[in-house]
């Protein structure tokens, strides 16, 4: 767990925190376990049922991404098979900017499911509050939340989130301001798919963007074991990515 001590008593102004969790009856834990997509989940709408004796449910506002349109597919077919995972309608174009999401591919759609599954309710209860759109992926959550009480009543509000929803609950990181203890640049490498960052990171180490330059892009594609047309669309996307304002 990585923390960044307040500097005084008297200067607090609340912590942010990346916590790494999983909760039971969770359609996206499910479906990305069994897939190499992810899923981003952006903003959930109630939506009462009229038959009065049906449970309420809600509305869900969601991207996956993967590095293919074949492992999106799989995604989107695991979470329509999940027993937790109501009706799925895909949207037909997306919403905001293809940077905002990883992933070669993105697709965003509308999901109803049961609110009783969700873990939000438990963490506002508790004094956390998400900041961010939560991230999903081989059967885990990613939430960047900001706590509203005091620094040390985090560790018993966290005890208490898992209790009352059987949640395993992590902290990654911890600071007083700021997004979750990550500078800007490691914010943008969070966009990239693990394929990118791979691509991108390894064409730095190796010199690609000094000047002169110490390795090409062939060499670069050899190193990786790629073709160089699929390394430079992969580079390509991973710059567009991180030089985007």
């Amino acid at each position: 767990m990585a923390t960044t001590d307040a500097a005084g008593a008297g200067e607090w102004s609340g912590t942010r925190l990346t916590l790494d969790l999983w909760h039971p009856n969770c359609w996206a834990i499910e479906a990305t376990s069994r897939t190499d997509g992810g899923v981003l989940a952006h903003a959930i709408y109630n939506s009462p049922r009229t038959d009065a004796d049906a449970p309420n449910s809600v509305n869900g506002l969601f991207t996956a991404f993967a590095d293919t349109n074949e492992e999106v597919e799989a995604l989107l077919d695991a979470i329509r098979d999940s027993d937790r995972a109501g009706n799925l309608l895909e949207l037909q174009e997306r919403f905001g900017r293809a940077r905002d999401a990883p992933g070669n591919v993105v697709r965003e759609f509308f999901l109803e499911y049961d609110p009783a599954d969700m873990v939000c309710p438990t963490l506002l209860e508790h004094g956390f509050v998400h900041s961010a759109p939560v991230r999903i992926e081989d059967g885990r959550e990613e939430w960047q939340v900001c706590f509203v009480g005091e620094r040390t009543d985090i560790r018993e509000a966290l005890d208490a989130v898992q209790a009352d929803s059987g949640a395993e609950v992590t902290v990654e990181s911890m600071s007083s301001s700021g997004h979750a203890g990550r500078t800007p640049r490691e914010q943008r490498l969070d966009t990239l798919t693990p394929t990118q960052r791979d691509v991108y990171e390894h064409a730095r180490e190796a010199g690609y963007y000094e000047w002169p330059r110490q390795a090409s892009t062939r060499e670069l594609a050899d190193d990786m074991g790629v073709s160089k047309t699929t390394l430079l669309e992969h580079l390509r996307k991973a710059e567009s990515k991180l030089l985007d304002p």
